[in-house]
């Protein structure tokens, strides 16, 4: 049985998916599992991330100062694993800047994990999405390193960073980010904030679109369409500071003057 074929087309995996692996090459006997990660680890060729996981180190590397790729153990950390939020964002090659932590959307619950440099963050799929059986609503799947991992498309990243942005950064970040995609299914986007039913987060994403119309080519119809969603009462676009806000009567909304006027912009 060669377990090197199994690893060299992984750079992770779940005990789960090497449970499958054996008994594909007809082997069901525990102690042929147990053995075969017990040398293998002793051997500097896999390394226990936690429980059920493990870490593929390449040939002739070193298990404790060998790269990985932190996407691949980040989509392994549940059954049901999405990359998400600024996770999603750095993925799709478009956050402005790296983060060491990790977030994926899952129906599990799961303790954060620190693993080296990295922490890897599981993120509860939206309530609106569970009760609607919608949690793969604008979920793809991406080719990485040989694996197929999920993550959410740009239309439904934007609406989550919006949605949650304690998640992805400062709302430089989180700005500077989005500004780098270049164009979004605005009907989609549109169908993704009416599941999600959360006012704010359409006053939010109407808000962005509405400042970036020309670079977007943003039609009135869908900035109407967003303001019909809007909150009905004042709302604060960033719960966590109140201070230093313009009212935005369009949208219901108390946007920071520093996503207003952009000042990360200004020159010192």
């Amino acid at each position: 049985m060669k377990f090197n074929d199994f690893l060299l087309k992984r750079g992770v995996f779940t005990l789960k998916e090497f449970d499958e692996y054996l008994a594909d090459k007809g082997s069901v006997n525990k102690n042929t599992r147990k053995n075969l990660l017990s040398y293998y680890q002793k051997n500097d060729r896999i390394v226990k991330v936690r429980r059920g996981l493990y870490l593929v180190v390449p040939p002739g590397g070193n298990s404790n100062q060998s790269s990985y790729d932190a996407f691949l153990i980040a989509a392994k950390m549940t059954d049901d694993a999405v990359l998400s939020y600024h996770t999603a964002l750095e993925l799709h090659g478009k956050a402005y800047s790296v983060f060491f932590r990790y977030c994926y959307s899952s129906l599990s619950r799961s303790l954060p994990l620190q693993f080296r440099l990295n922490t890897f963050q599981a993120v509860a799929m939206p309530q609106a999405l569970r009760e609607k059986g919608e949690e793969m609503f604008g979920v793809v799947t991406r080719n990485r390193s040989g694996v197929d991992v999920r993550v959410t498309n740009f239309e439904r990243t934007f609406v989550d960073v919006l949605d949650r942005p304690e998640l992805s950064g400062s709302w430089e970040e989180i700005w500077r980010s989005l500004e780098s995609i270049e164009f979004f299914d605005l009907d989609q986007v549109l169908e993704y904030v009416e599941l999600l039913g959360n006012a704010t987060t359409a006053a939010k994403v109407g808000f962005f679109l509405e400042q970036h119309k020309d670079s977007l080519m943003v039609d009135s119809k869908y900035l109407s369409k967003f303001k019909e969603l809007s909150p009905k009462q004042t709302h604060y676009m960033d719960e966590s500071s109140k201070k230093d806000g313009q009212l935005l009567k369009d949208w219901n909304l108390i946007v920071p003057k520093e996503v207003l006027n952009r000042t990360w912009e200004e020159v010192l």
